[in-house]
């Protein structure tokens, strides 16, 4: 799935974190009424669904009137496989690059820096 997950869209991803969030599968109503803020028709949410399914990202099962959806990817899998694909492609896999920019452009603040440190020291043990 880690090379399917880098063909998720944006709209597609809102889709999922509602998946994600659930916890369990889903029906399109509930679907429906967790985006129901982004002002999206239920055929456009319906066409997000099926090209989720078709790309692997999710299962579709049907129950009685309803289909119920279930990721296929975690949250936490997703998550790293972009980031593999961004130190890939922006940075030429150099994830010390990445942190070096991340420093530069002053994104990480004083706490950030003492929690990545905290990281590091536990990895070392």
């Amino acid at each position: 799935m880690t090379s399917k997950s880098n063909t998720i869209g944006e709209a597609e991803l809102e889709i999922m974190k509602v998946l994600w969030r659930a916890g369990k599968p889903v029906n399109t109503q509930y679907i429906n009424e967790a985006v129901e803020e982004k002002g999206w028709k239920r055929t456009t949410i319906s066409t997000f669904l099926t090209r989720l399914v078709q790309k692997g990202a999710l299962s579709c099962e049907k129950q009685g009137k309803f289909y119920y959806y279930t990721p296929l990817i975690s949250q936490s899998e997703y998550r790293m496989s972009q980031t593999k694909h961004l130190i890939k492609s922006l940075y030429n896999g150099s994830v010390k690059e990445f942190a070096v920019s991340l420093f530069e452009e002053e994104t990480l603040s004083a706490g950030d820096i003492r929690e990545l440190k905290a990281i590091f020291e536990d990895k070392e043990d």
